[in-house]
C-alpha cells in the first residue's frame, strides 16, 4: 500500500517536529499548531478547541455509530538524567530518542496517519481522530472539555504505548487526603490523643486489608499511603496528622464505592481530590476486541491511568512503544514500530462493524 506507506513517512516527520516542540501540559499550543497544519496540507478539515485538535472524516451520518481515535500531544518534564538532548529528534538506525516519542507521539502520530488513510474509504461507522491536550495532569481543558463537542460515541481507539496489545481493562486513580485528628498533651506525660498513631493505625489497616472484588484483569484495588505530616515539637503530642493515599481502582467498583467503604472503616477525614477518574473496561465478545484477537493480539488489564479513565463508553488502549520507556530519560521509539503500528491500526479497522 504505496499511499499508507507515504502517510506512515509523513508521521514520522511530524513526530520529529513534535519532539523538538516543548509541549509541556497546559503549554501544548504549538504542538497543537503542528498537528492542525499536519491535517490541512493533507485534505482534512480540522478544527481547534482550545490545544485540542480534531477531524471528522467526510460522509458522517448521524444514524451510524462514530468511532473516536485519540492519542495526545502533551509531554511530561524531562528529568536530570536525560544524557540526549530531550527536544532533539536523535537517529541512531531504527531508534527515535526525544521527549514524548513513546509517549504519546508515536501513537498520536500513528493515529493520524490512520485517519487519513481510512477518511475517504466506504466505512460502517463514523470516523473522528482528535489529538487532545492535559492527559499527563488529567486536566479539565483535554478529552473531557472536547467530548460534548464530538457528539455521541460508540467506541474509542486510545493511542498509548502497548507494544500495540489490546488493553481491555485500565485501573481508576483516586488521590485521597485524609486527616486524623486528636489532643495535644506533653510528651513527657501520658496525656493528649495522639493523631499519629491514630493515622498510622488507618494506614496499618489499609495495608492489612483488601476490598474483596477482586478483577480478572486488574486483580484488587490498591491503596498505598504515599504521604504523612504531623506534629510541630518533639515534646508535644500532635493533635493533627494529615496522610495521602494513592487509590487504583478496579472496574468492578466505582471511586465513589472505593470512597464510601473507606470512610466507614478508617477513623480519619477522607476528602478525594476527585471521582472522575474511574477505572475502564470493554466487553470481551465486543467486536473491536474479536478483530484484534483474530489478529493476534493479547488481551490485558492495564495498571497505568490515561484519557480511557475520562471515557463514558467503550474503549480499548493500543499502540505503538512500550509503557516501560515513559517518563524515563531517553525516552525512545522504534521507526518499525511505527510502521508496523499504523499497519495494525489500518486492519482493526477496516471493515469494522460495530
Amino acid at each position: 500500500m504505496p499511499e499508507l506507506a507515504a502517510l506512515t513517512q509523513a508521521a514520522v516527520g511530524l513526530l520529529e517536529q513534535l519532539i523538538a516542540t516543548p509541549s509541556f501540559s497546559r503549554e501544548e499550543a504549538a504542538t497543537a499548531a503542528l498537528v492542525f497544519d499536519f491535517l490541512t496540507t493533507r485534505g482534512a478539515l480540522p478544527q481547534r478547541q482550545g490545544n485540542n485538535v480534531w477531524a471528522i472524516a467526510p460522509g458522517y451520518v448521524p444514524t451510524q455509530p462514530t468511532v473516536l481515535l485519540n492519542s495526545h500531544h502533551d509531554t511530561v518534564k524531562p528529568g536530570a538524567a536525560w544524557t540526549y538532548p530531550p527536544f532533539e529528534a536523535t537517529w541512531e538506525g531504527d531508534k527515535l530518542t526525544g521527549l514524548g516519542s513513546n509517549d504519546a507521539g508515536a501513537s498520536a502520530v500513528s493515529l493520524l496517519a490512520t485517519f487519513l488513510y481510512l477518511k475517504d474509504r466506504p466505512r460502517a461507522y463514523n470516523l473522528i481522530c482528535a489529538i487532545t491536550a492535559e492527559e499527563e495532569v488529567s486536566g479539565a481543558n483535554g478529552i473531557s472539555k472536547l467530548l460534548p463537542e464530538l457528539g455521541p460515541i460508540a467506541l474509542g481507539i486510545v493511542g498509548e504505548p502497548t507494544q500495540m496489545q489490546l488493553a481491555i481493562a485500565e485501573k481508576g486513580l483516586l488521590v485521597l487526603d485524609c486527616v486524623a485528628r486528636g489532643k495535644t498533651g506533653h510528651a513527657a506525660r501520658d496525656e493528649g490523643e495522639n493523631a499519629l498513631y491514630k493515622a498510622l493505625d488507618d494506614i496499618a489497616w489499609l495495608r492489612n486489608n483488601q476490598l474483596p472484588r477482586v478483577s480478572p484483569m486488574l486483580g484488587p484495588v490498591k491503596t498505598t499511603a504515599t504521604q504523612i505530616s504531623a506534629g510541630q515539637q518533639h515534646n508535644v503530642v500532635p493533635d493533627e496528622c494529615r496522610f495521602v493515599v494513592d487509590v487504583r481502582t478496579n472496574e468492578l467498583y466505582t471511586n465513589a464505592e472505593v470512597v464510601e467503604i473507606l470512610q466507614q472503616n478508617l477513623r480519619s477525614e477522607i476528602t478525594p481530590r476527585s471521582l472522575r477518574l474511574n477505572s475502564s473496561r470493554i466487553a470481551a465478545d465486543h467486536p473491536i476486541v474479536q478483530r484484534g484477537r483474530a489478529l493476534g493480539k493479547q488481551t490485558y488489564g492495564s495498571p497505568t491511568l490515561s484519557d480511557q479513565a475520562l471515557m463514558p463508553f467503550a474503549t480499548v488502549k493500543i499502540g505503538p512503544g512500550d509503557s516501560a520507556r515513559s517518563h524515563t530519560p531517553d525516552e525512545f521509539i522504534l521507526r518499525s514500530e511505527i510502521i508496523s503500528g499504523v499497519r495494525d491500526y489500518v486492519a482493526l479497522l477496516t471493515d469494522l462493524v460495530i
